[in-house]
């Protein structure tokens, strides 16, 4: 089994605690010297660096949450002088002030060794030619898989995002064989590839999708390595964290967390208290090697499992399970509870329907309806009896969710396209 490093990968469990242990002990030290806020609140919360003397000394420790991050903006959190911070990255602000990840030169170092290891596992290799549509600039997405490849020295098409038409040419010119980008975007360019005279899953050297930013069903998946002849992998980070690199897939296709760097909690969303491994929750995560900005006790609002059990690939690092979804993002429709990945993936096992869809949300007091908009794929849709096909539809949701949610077949190209994180709730 390769690994990009061993040591770390498959390093017995116990031993692996005993590493989080000593990170977690000097980081509460350098946040409680080092940062004034960070200072207060442990003060507040009665905790001192002394305290944490095994991992469960972690619930001592308030959680950090995204209101925190913006009401500090922009340096509020830096543990380093100003002048040793050589790279920033920023999240988009679209629900408020963007939150800010700052690097010193060694964070950036570990941000390319994490993802190194990540892209090595999805099977990255020297001599790869990767093409990175992820969008460039403050995004940190672009640049941790950037980073990474480089590291393993494959070569990168810094392409960004958009322009798809230019997208294809260049994959088809350059022997393109490894795409990065949103899972969403990589079927808008098949799409696109079918326009512009190829097929997707033959006219190309493409053989690895590494895709993340987004939330995405199995059966999305399995559309997409169809479509391309390929197989994805999925990756998950975020800005708060480092970016890309906290966790990704091995060739078993199970997520692990590279929690030497990153430890990670689940916990109940509603009374903050700690859950064991196997239980479903929401994921916590705190930095355990970055300088610039570490992070403890950070809330994602992303609902998954984690299990310490070895994979059949030979590493010992803990296992995710993919993101059901965002504790934001959680509706109760007709009182039951509902993700927007739970639609996705009871739609997409219906042959004809595409990837292409909204989820329409109407609020009508305290009650909230739900009803889809899908596009059929262009052969479905030229074959008619559309009733029909959003009547099967139907009948998946409702296998999974219990509940009826409408489903709309609207035209082919008629529903807006990203070239990002796909926007898959609307409000009407």
């Amino acid at each position: 089994m390769p690994y990009w490093d061993k040591k770390h990968e498959t390093m017995p469990l116990q031993d692996l605690k005993e590493l989080q242990l000593k990170r977690l002990k000097n980081v509460v030290r350098t946040v409680y010297e080092k940062n004034e806020f960070y200072h207060k609140k442990l003060k507040d919360a009665g905790v001192k660096p002394d305290d944490i003397k095994t991992l469960d000394d972690i619930t001592k420790i308030p959680f950090l949450t995204k209101d925190d991050l913006r009401q500090y903006y922009p340096f509020g959190l830096l543990c380093v002088p100003l002048d040793e911070v050589v790279e920033v990255h920023a999240s988009s602000g679209t629900t408020g002030k963007p939150v800010v990840g700052a690097y010193t030169k060694n964070d950036l170092e570990v941000w390319g060794e994490v993802m190194a290891r990540s892209l090595y596992a999805n099977g990255l290799r020297r001599g790869d030619v990767m093409q990175n549509a992820y969008g460039y600039g403050l995004f940190t997405g672009a640049h941790g898989f950037e980073k990474g490849a480089q590291k393993i020295g494959a070569m990168v098409v810094p392409i960004s995002s958009g322009n798809t038409k230019r997208q294809i040419t260049i994959m088809k010119d350059f022997g393109t064989t490894a795409l990065a980008s949103t899972p969403s975007y990589s079927l808008y360019m098949a799409e696109v590839a079918e326009e512009m005279g190829f097929s997707p899953a033959d006219d190309f050297k493409l053989r690895l999708g590494l895709f993340g930013a987004e939330a995405w069903s199995d059966e999305m998946r399995k559309a997409i390595e169809k479509r391309w002849g390929i197989t994805a992998y999925e990756h998950y980070g975020l800005t708060e964290i480092i970016g890309p690199g906290v966790v990704s897939e091995c060739e078993e296709k199970h997520l692990h967390i590279n929690a030497d760097h990153f430890l990670p909690e689940v916990i109940d969303p509603k009374t903050g208290e700690q859950l064991e491994p196997g239980e479903e929750g929401e994921l916590v995560f705190t930095t355990l090697t970055k300088e610039a900005f570490p992070v403890l006790r950070f809330r994602t609002k992303d609902i998954a499992v984690y299990t310490e059990e070895e994979c059949e690939c030979g590493r010992t690092l803990p296992i995710q399970s993919r993101i059901k979804g965002r504790s934001d993002d959680m509706m109760k429709v007709k009182g039951v509870i509902v993700f927007p990945s739970q639609v996705e993936e009871a739609m997409m096992k219906v042959e004809g329907i595409s990837g292409n869809y909204v989820l329409v949300k109407e609020r009508k007091g305290a009650m909230t309806s739900l009803k889809v908009r899908v596009e059929p794929t262009e052969e479905r849709y030229s074959q008619g009896s559309l009733g029909k096909l959003a009547e099967a539809a139907e009948e998946e949701i409702y296998a999974m969710l219990n509940i009826h949610v409408p489903v709309e077949i609207v035209e082919p190209n008629s529903l807006p396209r990203s070239v990002g994180k796909a926007k898959r709730v609307v409000e009407e």
